[in-house]
């Protein structure tokens, strides 16, 4: 999956509108500091990854620990 694809997925499961946590998404797809998950993430995953990033303020650190999940071992739901 391409960033573009798995930015697109995360625009349709929680953004009617633009906001500052997306646009830093796509800034750091585009700079490279975050790349596509390693496995597939279902749509769970993915929703729980973002919930947990929008949740605080968007800085380097939260987009390192989203960074994190797409990288991490998958869990048992």
């Amino acid at each position: 999956m391409s960033p573009t694809a798995i930015l697109k997925r995360i625009r349709r499961l929680f953004a009617s509108e633009r906001s500052e946590h997306l646009d830093s998404i796509n800034d750091a797809f585009l700079k490279g500091t975050l790349n596509e998950p390693v496995r597939p993430m279902s749509d769970q995953e993915l929703a729980r990854a973002i919930r947990e990033f929008r949740a605080a303020p968007v800085s380097d650190r939260t987009l390192a620990k989203l960074s994190r999940r797409f990288v991490e071992a998958p869990r048992d739901c």
